[in-house]
């Protein structure tokens, strides 16, 4: 039996996740983490992107938003914007939501917030892939 450590995920909404895990990946600013029982201590940002959380052998992938990480012994904290299984992505609303982005970003307009609408893009884009890939 693989080492655990205790994770929980906390949105401003709910607590997305609170067990015993093996291994979660996240996104960070730097790049994707693997963290696993023993990990040195460590806060960090975390950037849009797909989270994976693995329990009892099976891995199970979520959509995360901007947040942080914080690993200390034993423990990892997540506290994100925003954490989604694919089971509950809207995938119309996020195609509609790319859609909206894509434009925005098109249009040449002064007035156009493109970090905004590029944030947007990232966050529609990562829903949608997350969505997909529990067909597969």
């Amino acid at each position: 039996m693989a080492s655990k450590f205790h994770l929980e995920i906390v949105t401003p909404d709910r607590v997305f996740y609170d067990d015993e895990v093996e291994m979660v990946v996240l996104r960070t600013i730097t790049g994707d983490v693997g963290i696993l029982k023993g990990h040195m201590s460590m806060v960090s940002p975390l950037k849009i992107g797909k989270m994976k959380i693995k329990k009892d052998g099976e891995i199970r992938e979520a959509a995360i938003t901007e947040g942080f990480v914080k690993v200390e012994e034993g423990k990892t904290i997540v506290i994100s914007d925003a954490a989604e299984w694919p089971q509950e992505i809207d995938v119309e609303r996020a195609e509609a939501a790319r859609e909206r982005a894509e434009k925005r970003l098109e249009s040449s307009k002064e007035n156009t917030d493109t970090v905004r609408a590029e944030i947007a893009l990232k966050k529609a884009i990562n829903r949608i892939e997350v969505y997909q890939s529990k067909k597969k």
